[in-house]
């Protein structure tokens, strides 16, 4: 049973359409997305009691978006099991080869930008609505109109493209991935991540100095100012500014092109280790310093924004804060609560075993018998050396097919003929402009009119760079249905992870999912339950392989570790 909810008519133009006042309607409906019984509507302050009662029947809630709903739900202690997010669902049908053309996918793709140039946007947005349906995508605004009309047309055109897909079981367990993805990170933001600002403040303080008046350098940080100053000869440098400090390493006989580490390394002068020093404490106080403190830490949780399906192959992104890239230097302040630890899982070695599965490759599956897939790999044609045998894997998924991963890559396609032959494919597809595929479903976008117009060339330079934006596009390719497929695989692992913890002993409510980083889970439980837990995650991974793949014999294997801080997981 399907419960499509939207704001009443008369909420529209009130502030508290997504809040705690006014009225919401609620509407069952079948497998079809066909109407059963009346439409109901509920004033927001009983809205807990009646969404308490529908989850007694296991219901699937239909919503414009859980960005919009699902945040209002948690605050006033509302959990739902499962959801079919609108947004996320038509950014998902608007690409995916498995949709048949009909007049709702062919609007869909005419408001689609697809990549252009070399390389695909990293970021795909979903597609802006189709006419007369802003209600649906857009928070509401003054005028009045059918919204739950909006929702339920636009929840049974979906269902339409799913079901008359050329693979519909494997849509809709993307659909439902993606949409589970979406409460997670609602969960996971309402809940926050545990984190000690005390800890914080004191890392700071230790490496930077005092916390400085505002507009003003920590001591650390002006000291090797002055440093650089004196050895630059350059009293009024700037370390902040690039250009004046390229300008000024010009000047004393220091020819780089750029500021960045991995360049000045290369550099053989006075200046260079209090360069990199400072500029390794600056990113520390630009990313995570004390007015990023402020900025994220409430109640002792970090409560940063994700993106589900922020990125064009599935991955998620985040909304300022960092989320997905915590460094290194301020993981000590990532801990758990008292009575609590966390539990570490890291898939290990993900997008190389997706690969196996996605090939069918018994010789691939048979080297990711046990924890280290490249070791595996090594043993069966590289002599044994580890480090070979993992360079040209990645070479062969990320398309650095020249240099050393080029050398080694004929002794890999011969082990693995059926994996290698995955990507070889999706890379010559996106050479040709096409686009390609992750095994649920999620599509690549064609290259764009332009794009191919530049390949039409007329001139040496001009073939040169079209062969160069064909290869780029085609590294591009070969990856995303690896990592896409990836994704889709993770998605599922933590769907399994939040169900199965809800149906746990473990006495706090609903997921406690508290950090997701693409291959890696972070939960936050009691000790006494801790094993329970280890448990909860290794079976959800393989319930995610068997739901994705089916019987395969193929190990997605997950390591995990019992920490008490987080710069101990690694």
């Amino acid at each position: 049973m399907y419960i499509a909810v939207a704001p009443s008519s008369s909420s529209h133009g009130s502030s508290g359409t997504h809040g705690s006042s006014g009225t919401v309607e609620l509407q069952r409906l079948d497998a079809g997305g066909t109407r059963v019984g009346e439409t109901r509507t509920v004033e927001r302050r009983l809205l807990r009691s009646v969404v308490a009662e529908e989850e007694a029947r296991a219901p699937r809630w239909v919503w414009s978006s859980t960005r919009l709903w699902y945040p209002s739900f948690l605050a006033t202690g509302i959990t739902v099991d499962r959801c079919w997010d609108l947004t996320l669902t038509r950014s998902i049908l608007s690409n995916s080869p498995f949709c048949h053309s009909s007049p709702y996918i062919d609007a869909l793709r005419a408001t689609t930008h697809p990549a252009d140039g070399a390389e695909p946007p990293r970021a795909l947005l979903p597609p802006p609505p189709a006419p007369n349906q802003h209600s649906l995508f857009d928070e509401p605004r003054e005028e009045k109109g059918p919204f739950l009309e909006d929702v339920i047309r636009e929840f049974g055109n979906q269902l339409a493209a799913s079901s008359r897909s050329s693979d519909p079981r494997r849509l809709n367990l993307l659909i439902a991935a993606e949409s589970a993805g979406s409460l997670i990170a609602s969960e996971m933001e309402h809940w926050g991540l545990p984190w000690r600002r005390d800890v914080h403040e004191n890392l700071l303080e230790q490496t930077l100095g005092p916390r400085p008046p505002e507009g003003s350098r920590p001591a650390e940080l002006e000291g090797l100012a002055g440093e650089l100053r004196r050895i630059l000869g350059h009293p009024a440098l700037n370390p902040d500014s690039p250009q004046d400090v390229l300008r000024a390493l010009h000047r004393a006989g220091i020819e780089v092109k750029t500021t960045r580490s991995w360049e000045l390394e290369r550099q053989q002068h006075a200046v260079i280790e209090p360069l990199l020093a400072y500029k390794k404490l600056s990113r520390l106080l630009t990313a995570n310093g004390w007015n990023w403190l402020d900025a994220w830490v409430r109640d002792g949780r970090f409560r940063p924004e994700y993106v589900v399906g922020g990125v064009v192959s599935g991955r998620w992104a985040s909304r300022g804060g960092g989320a997905l890239q915590i460094p290194r230097q301020v993981r000590d302040a990532v801990r758990p609560d008292d009575g609590h630890l966390f539990i570490v899982a890291d898939a290990a070695q993900l997008e190389p075993r997706v690969l196996a599965a996605l090939g069918r490759d018994s010789a691939l599956a048979t080297a990711a018998r046990g924890k280290d897939l490249y070791q595996g790999i090594a043993d069966q044609g590289f002599g044994g050396d580890r480090s070979k045998a993992k360079l040209a894997m990645l070479g062969a998924m990320y398309g650095a097919t020249s240099g050393e991963s080029g050398r080694l890559m004929p002794e890999l396609t011969r082990a693995y003929p059926r994996a290698i032959g995955v990507v070889e494919a999706a890379a010559r597809a996106g050479e040709a402009g096409d686009g390609v595929s992750s095994y649920l479903g999620r599509g690549c976008p064609p290259a764009s009119d332009e794009w191919r117009a530049r390949q039409l060339t007329t001139t040496a330079e001009e073939q040169r760079r079209a062969d160069g934006a064909a290869r780029a596009r085609g590294r591009f390719t070969r990856n995303f249905v690896v990592q896409a497929s990836a994704a889709e695989w993770a998605l599922c692992w933590l769907a399994e992870i939040r169900r199965r913890l809800a149906a746990s002993s473990i006495p706090d409510p609903r997921s406690r999912i508290a950090l997701f980083l693409h291959d890696e889970v972070v939960l936050h439980v009691p000790i006494a339950h801790a094993e329970e837990a280890r448990a909860i995650l290794e079976e959800s991974a393989r319930s995610a392989t068997r739901l994705i793949f089916g019987d395969i014999p193929i190990e997605f294997s997950i390591a995990t570790v019992t920490v008490r801080s987080y710069a101990d997981a690694k």
